[in-house]
């Protein structure tokens, strides 16, 4: 008789450890963050001439190695140069080329650019995601007229609010978002 009594409370135990769900298998992909090792910004002449290119190589990440950082050529007055930004994951063999992933991803990163510390003149966007919006792996930059050796500043921004105030031309005040990446060069100017 007292077997009898305990089946029922055998069953309910059984039936509550069967009801568990196991909330690790979540359906959501998890879209990981770039590993970023190298940022390349090329700055072509519109009129034809030597290349600015400048280099941030960082491949120890967050390790206690600064990114060593190059630059070859200077920058002329009055000149508006294309410029382009490659990415690259150099940790892989081969490198993972990251542009092409920000490119594919387009309306989920933008890049902002600033000239500081002398050097001084206007950025244009000239590529767009599949909404219209900038990205700035291609973008114009002109040289003002009494430019100064100073520090270009590159900035990719991960899910900003492209539709921030500003944010379209460049403004990264009301971008939000989470940095990908920021690296400033010193550049030289003739």
């Amino acid at each position: 008789m007292k077997t009898l009594k305990l089946v029922p409370f055998a069953l309910i135990a059984l039936l509550s450890f069967n009801s568990c769900s196991n909330d690790d298998n979540s359906s959501q992909p998890v879209n990981e963050e770039e590993v970023i090792t190298t940022v390349t910004v090329t700055l072509t002449p519109e009129g034809g001439g030597t290349p600015v290119v400048l280099t941030s190589r960082d491949l120890d990440g967050d390790g206690p190695n600064a990114p060593v950082i190059t630059s070859t050529g200077s920058i002329s007055a009055l000149t508006t140069y294309n410029g382009t930004v490659s990415l690259l994951n150099e940790l892989t063999s081969p490198a993972d080329n990251i542009s092409l992933e920000v490119e594919e991803e387009g309306d989920e990163h933008q890049f902002f650019f600033s000239a500081t510390g002398g050097l001084s003149g206007t950025f244009a966007y000239a590529d767009e995601d599949v909404n219209g919006d900038p990205i700035g792996l291609k973008f114009k930059f002109t040289a003002s007229a009494n430019p100064q050796s100073g520090n270009l500043t590159v900035i990719l921004r991960h899910e900003p609010n492209k539709a921030g105030a500003n944010v379209a031309s460049g403004d990264i005040t009301n971008a939000g978002g989470e940095t990908d990446v920021q690296v400033t060069f010193p550049v030289t100017v003739l």
